[in-house]
């Protein structure tokens, strides 16, 4: 275990937004460690969530810095890199919430800086501590199609970058991390429609394994969803991440394949369902304790710097084909916006 002071390691937040005012709340109850404070850039929002929380606002990063072992990263994406790399030049282990930057030159040069410095890097791809999905893990055997569909209505909040890095990197992160093994190819499509960003995306993602997967992404949705269908050779997993539930629908054991050619039998004749089920556990919260246990050497890293650089580059070659496809002005738009 890492030695750090009777009440665990220090860790700070860097943003207070709609998010990040999460992590600060979360963090004050995280067995283990001790919440030092946040920084915000805005005065008048520091103010307002040190007031609600309870938790003291540093007046700067770099005074913020001097009080914590950690940092948890919750800032807008293309800040991510600036602050990322002052912290891991400060000796401070981070939680950076996804993507891990806006680029991978930026991405290889916080791994390559937290290498040398020899601090932890986590990033937050949230859904792996979904409900629907820890409960599904046991059941995933080398998944041959997925197929993910995530529609949220408009937010502001991650409107800066396309909706492929706001909203789909939560799927590719999950199906890279499902599937496993190499990228072979990738076809997308994607326009803007209320920003000058992508703001609905599809792809199809083929792996060197013969998996292949789809994914649809939209923030233009009047409907909420969240769902992701896995097949494989021993069954079928039906997932509702928004829910945390899913089923599992399999093959029965004393079923006399015969039969099944000669006459038309009801579904459940010949499948059983499997309601899946795990603990209980808000996934933010679940996260951050897992941040800490790796800070104290109880536990690996949930999610690697290189995954999550990873699933950055897949979303990055999504992109790069989406623009391809869009006609020209949209695209030059699409690329100047980032």
């Amino acid at each position: 275990m890492t030695a750090y002071g009777p009440r665990g390691p220090r860790v700070g937040v860097a943003g207070a937004g709609a998010l990040g005012y999460h992590h600060v709340r979360l963090l004050r109850d995280v067995a283990g460690c001790e919440l030092a404070g946040f920084y915000e850039n805005s005065e008048a929002r520091a103010a307002q969530v040190a007031g609600e929380l309870g938790v003291r606002a540093f007046p700067s990063l770099p005074a913020l810095l001097d009080a914590v072992d950690a940092l948890t990263i919750v800032v807008p994406t293309k800040a991510h890199f600036a602050v990322a790399r002052e912290a891991i030049a400060a000796g401070k282990h981070v939680l950076i919430e996804k993507p891990i930057t806006a680029t991978l030159e930026e991405a290889d040069e916080l791994l390559t800086l937290a290498e040398r410095m020899g601090v932890k890097v986590q990033i937050g791809h949230i859904e792996r501590f979904n409900r629907a999905i820890r409960a599904a893990l046991p059941y995933v055997d080398h998944p041959l199609f997925l197929d993910s569909d995530r529609l949220a209505p408009f937010s502001p909040r991650g409107a800066d970058v396309a909706v492929v890095l706001d909203l789909m990197i939560h799927d590719i992160d999950l199906l890279l991390s499902l599937i496993g093994g190499h990228v072979t190819q990738v076809a997308a499509a994607g326009i803007p429609v209320l920003t000058p960003s992508v703001d609905i995306a599809n792809a199809r993602i083929a792996f060197a394994s013969g998996a292949v997967a789809t994914i649809t992404a939209s923030r233009v949705s009047r409907e909420r969803m969240r769902k992701l269908r896995v097949f494989q050779r021993n069954g079928y997993l039906s997932l509702d991440l928004a829910a945390g539930t899913g089923e599992l629908y399999r093959l029965r054991s004393d079923v006399d394949l015969a039969t099944l050619v000669t006459q038309a039998q009801p579904l459940e004749a010949f499948v059983e369902r499997i309601a899946l089920s795990a603990p209980e556990g808000e996934p933010l919260r679940l996260e951050l304790e897992s941040f800490v246990a790796a800070l104290r050497g109880e536990a690996p890293i949930a999610v690697t710097g290189a995954e999550g650089r990873e699933a950055l580059a897949v979303a990055l070659r999504i992109m790069e084909e989406i623009e391809r496809a869009l006609p020209g002005a949209a695209a030059a738009l699409v690329a100047a916006r980032g």
